[in-house]
């Protein structure tokens, strides 16, 4: 019998396999400072593209003044426990009354974490006799909550409808003999690409084969739709979603997450979400301070409006520089470069370095080999000059790295090892 940790003294996996090369500077670095377009990264202050408050809420001072007072009224620990034990109060309530209405549903439900909720979630909705059907490129939260499933699963090719249909077919034929029922899984608006889910052709479908349609919509809500309302409402099909998700730790800068549906399917889930039923209820701080984001996000479109402003600037100036920013129709803005991991870290360096603008960088294996993807999450902090100081530093490390500079560069540090 070999020894439990064998595997993992061996293999460190795709990503831990550059730990020791990365670790500190290009996965798990510390930026500093308040929460802004501006912040500081190894002592030097930066752009950053990397913070997912989309409406820059973070450090508005209205909201941090609100943060405080529950803070002061409330603690930390309030309530202690579970919302079914002792941790439900009035306000819980009340949020939860207004996000229902605020995205058109007969009722909704708070949840501690977006990535354990929607995981959650998926688990509760189906059993045994189920077959869940979803988008390939799908967020990892979702493909752990699919792993759940002890039923059938089928994936469709990205935002492929009939790729889609195809497997809608294979899912019925089984659920005819299990007497099961078909759950369809799709992201609003897909966190590496940007790009929309194809929403309006998967509700179409509801006429032609029976199932129900589960939508999570972390990066559209806030930013898409009337006054922010998500995904459903910019396609306008927001009815026709059955359990509508979002998150609360992007455009709402805290902590969180909350589903939305009729009220039985609520009701449901209530009372059968084993990762709520047995976990502390959110805390009164986080609850009262995203009653105040939401008001805001409601009465203040002019936040959503210069959002959209700054992510037309970039995303246009990035087209009219020649990048290729794939397909996306929402914030997230992702440039596609060729090169290899080591260039990659090269060039992610010297933008650091040399031009102070700091973004993501994503790399194989979330992405095809070959490929480098840096990805730019513009803000409503963001200004003109961080725009054009941005589009600048990028025509710049793309003809270094078109030139080899970022090849030579790690070769040189081979040798040296």
């Amino acid at each position: 019998m070999r020894d439990l940790f064998d595997r993992i003294y061996k293999n460190k996996g795709p990503l831990g396999m550059w730990a020791s090369q990365a670790e500190g500077y290009f996965v798990f670095p510390k930026l500093e400072g308040p929460i802004s377009n501006r912040m500081i990264f190894k002592g030097k202050e930066v752009i950053t593209w990397s913070i997912n408050d989309y409406l820059g809420l973070a450090n508005l001072q209205e909201i941090r003044e609100v943060d405080a007072k529950a803070a002061i009224d409330y603690g930390a620990a309030y309530p202690m426990g579970a919302r079914m034990m002792s941790g439900h109060t009035e306000l819980h309530e009340k949020l939860e009354k207004e996000l229902a209405s605020f995205v058109n549903k007969e009722s909704s439900y708070l949840l501690n974490f977006g990535y354990q909720g929607i995981l959650s979630t998926i688990d509760t909705l189906v059993g045994k006799n189920d077959v869940i059907v979803y988008d390939v490129d799908s967020h990892a939260c979702i493909v752990d909550g699919v792993r759940l499933h002890i039923g059938k699963r089928f994936t469709y090719r990205h935002n492929d409808i009939l790729s889609l249909e195809k497997n809608l077919l294979r899912a019925n034929k089984i659920v005819e003999q299990t007497g099961g029922g078909v759950l369809v899984i799709s992201e609003g608006v897909f966190g590496m690409r940007g790009e929309q889910g194809c929403l309006k052709q998967i509700c179409a479908l509801k006429k032609k084969y029976n199932f129900r349609f589960l939508l999570d919509d972390a990066h559209g809500f806030g930013t898409l739709g009337k006054n922010g309302a998500g995904t459903g409402f910019e396609q306008g099909v927001q009815k026709d979603i059955d359990v509508y998700f979002a998150t609360f730790a992007k455009s709402m800068a805290s902590t969180g997450a909350f589903i939305a549906a009729e009220k039985e399917i609520i009701d449901y889930l209530k009372y059968n979400m084993r990762s709520q039923i047995f976990a502390k209820s959110l805390q009164m701080q986080l609850v009262a301070g995203i009653l105040k984001r939401l008001n805001i996000l409601k009465n203040k479109p002019e936040l959503k409006d210069k959002l959209w402003n700054n992510v037309l600037r970039l995303q246009n100036g990035l087209k009219e520089k020649g990048f290729n920013i794939g397909n996306t129709q929402s914030c997230v803005t992702p440039v596609y470069l060729e090169g290899s991991i080591p260039e990659a870290m090269g060039l992610v360096k010297d933008l650091r370095e040399n031009y102070g603008v700091f973004c993501s960088i994503v790399v194989y294996p979330v992405i095809p080999k070959g490929l480098i993807l840096l990805r730019l999450i513009p803000t409503a902090s963001h200004t003109l000059k961080d725009i054009n100081e941005t589009l600048d530093a990028f025509s710049e490390i793309r003809e270094k790295l078109n030139q080899g500079v970022y090849k030579l560069e790690s070769t040189v540090k081979e040798k040296k090892f």
